[in-house]
Formats: C-alpha cells, structure tokens, sequence
C-alpha cells in the first residue's frame, strides 16, 4: 500500500492514568499503527471535546475522533456515565468506543456492552502485550472495519 493510500485515523484516550496514557502512544508508536493520537484526563473532559467545548474549541486541533478508547475508573465522571451519556446523543452515538480497562468484573463487561460499547478489552500488564493489543486494534479498526 502506498503511503498516500494510508488511512489516517483519530484516536481519543480518556484515561486518568498519565503512565497509561504513555505506554498505550509508545505501544501505538511500536505498533506502526498509522494514527492522531489525543487524550483526556474523565469522562467531563470526553464529553467536552466531543461537543468542542472549552477548551476543545478548534476542531482542526481536537478533531472528531474515529474510535474512543475509554477507561472505567476515572475521577469526575467515569467511563460508564460518559458512555451512557456519548451513545444517548445522536450527534455522537455512531463513534465506536472501545473500553480498554484495568477492571475484569463481569458487571462492568455487561454494562459496557448495554451501555452500547463497540469491545470491552482488559489492559494487558505488560508492554509488549500492549503493543500487541495495539497492533490488532490497528489492524482491526483501521484495515477491516468501515469506520462512519
């Protein structure tokens, strides 16, 4: 494939965890997979960005993400709520979310499939296992499946 055929895509991260948010860009980064990568702190900053809100103003700086990587476990507002209220708004509801998360309680697997996420994945504990992760959900997201 040639590189002007690459797709592009844009990835939102909202994980509270800065040493997360690290490793997941160097595991992308590792991974080859082709991407904009941008992160949020909770779901209040999520929902912010997604509505261009302040300080997520400029659309060409903080565009509409293709795919959401979502944590559970975050202060303010946490992934859940910020689930539930991202596939409740039509403007926002056709964006995949992909929860990435610490948590393996079968309660927040089921909520997060009702609440309308697209995988709920458990964070690998090693790097090299993200890297890996990375590079299927590259592989997954960006050469199999028809993004809206």
């Amino acid at each position: 494939m040639l590189e002007a055929e690459v797709k592009r895509i844009n990835i939102l991260m909202a994980d509270d965890d800065e040493d997360d948010r690290l490793l997941t860009q160097d595991a992308l980064e590792e991974s080859r997979v082709i991407n904009n990568l941008y992160f949020v702190n909770d779901g209040v900053e999520l929902l912010a960005y997604l509505n261009n809100q302040a300080p997520f103003e400029d659309k060409q700086k903080y565009p509409r993400p293709n795919i959401i990587l979502l944590d559970l476990n975050m202060p303010r507002m946490d992934g859940r709520e910020a689930l539930k209220l991202i596939k409740e708004n039509t403007a926002l509801r056709s964006i995949p979310v992909v929860i990435l998360t610490t948590s393996k309680q079968e309660e927040d697997k089921l909520r997060g499939y009702d609440l309308g996420a697209a995988s709920y994945i458990t964070k690998p504990v090693t790097f090299e296992g993200l890297v890996e992760l990375m590079k299927q959900l590259g592989k997954y997201w960006i050469e199999i499946v028809e993004l809206p």
